[in-house]
């Protein structure tokens, strides 16, 4: 599995902020016993500073840290300085998504609600091209192009059903949407039947029957195998990106999910949508 470093110095961070609260420091006091500037732990905590294993070996000494405990932290810290694959497309997608790709690729399951567009995990080359163009409205032609390949990419894990695990609910208007055209949408449409027959993906359409559901916008769940590492949730809009991570939040999360699960079409059901959908689109080219 691939090492995000956005992932390790997230975890790294966190746990050391837990750890000098249950120690009874405050960032000043935990400065003064290491003959720190008060900024350094600030900046560490914040995640604007990489941790050294010096430093790791440092602050699990004054907090008390038990020997295990002690080498995972080391362990983050070489961890967190290791460049991912997608740290190539830096100059062309911004901090926000950075992040989040790197989340992404650490984890091992997935769940996304999607109420425009395929999720992106999904996409064919052409749909993913004119989702780009048309969300990305200063995006050159080239940018178009690489972050296709991006996209392109990221859905690789997906090849190994003991890689990474989809779970997507999309709203049926993802499924009348002619991004790109309709024969685009028909190929996108196509490719969907072909990878539900994957044991690691599971789609499922949230039909304009349903009527109302608790979920207010797209949204993605990150889980990963590690009980160090929580699941968290992101929130993506044109102005930026929202991490929600506290642990009662999530868990809201979790009963938005098993609803959205409980009002969308079972996965069969879904299926016979989407090949009726495809359906139409032959008969009017026809």
């Amino acid at each position: 599995m691939t090492i995000s470093p956005t992932v390790r110095g997230r975890v790294l961070a966190r746990r050391l902020r837990e750890l000098r609260a249950d120690a009874g420091h405050t960032q000043s006091s935990a400065a003064e016993g290491l003959e720190w500037r008060q900024s350094k732990v600030s900046r560490i905590e914040a995640r604007q500073q990489f941790v050294s294993v010096t430093d790791a070996h440092a602050l699990s000494s004054l907090y008390g840290v038990a020997p295990g405990e002690r080498d995972l932290l080391v362990q983050l810290a070489k961890d967190s300085k290791k460049r991912g694959w997608w740290q190539s497309y830096g100059d062309l997608i911004p901090e926000w998504f950075d992040t989040f790709v790197g989340m992404e690729a650490e984890s091992n399951s997935v769940f996304t609600y999607e109420s425009e567009f395929v999720p992106g995990l999904l996409q064919t080359e052409e749909y993913a091209r004119a989702t780009t163009r048309a969300t990305v409205l200063d995006a050159t032609k080239e940018d178009v192009e690489r972050s296709v390949q991006l996209r392109m990419q990221r859905q690789v894990r997906l090849d190994d059903p003991n890689d990474l695990r989809l779970w997507a609910v999309m709203s049926e208007a993802t499924m009348l949407r002619p991004v790109g055209g309709e024969d685009v949408l028909r190929d996108q449409l196509e490719r969907l039947t072909a990878v539900l027959q994957r044991p690691n993906i599971t789609v499922q359409v949230m039909p304009f029957q349903a009527g109302g559901h608790p979920a207010i916008g797209p949204f993605v769940q990150l889980n990963y195998p590690e009980e160090w590492h929580p699941s968290v949730i992101y929130l993506e809009t044109q102005a930026g990106a929202q991490w929600v991570e506290e642990v009662q939040q999530v868990r809201k999360f979790g009963t938005v999910i098993e609803h959205l699960r409980a009002y969308a079409l079972d996965p069969d059901d879904s299926e016979t949508a989407i090949r009726k959908r495809i359906n139409e689109l032959d008969e009017r080219t026809r």
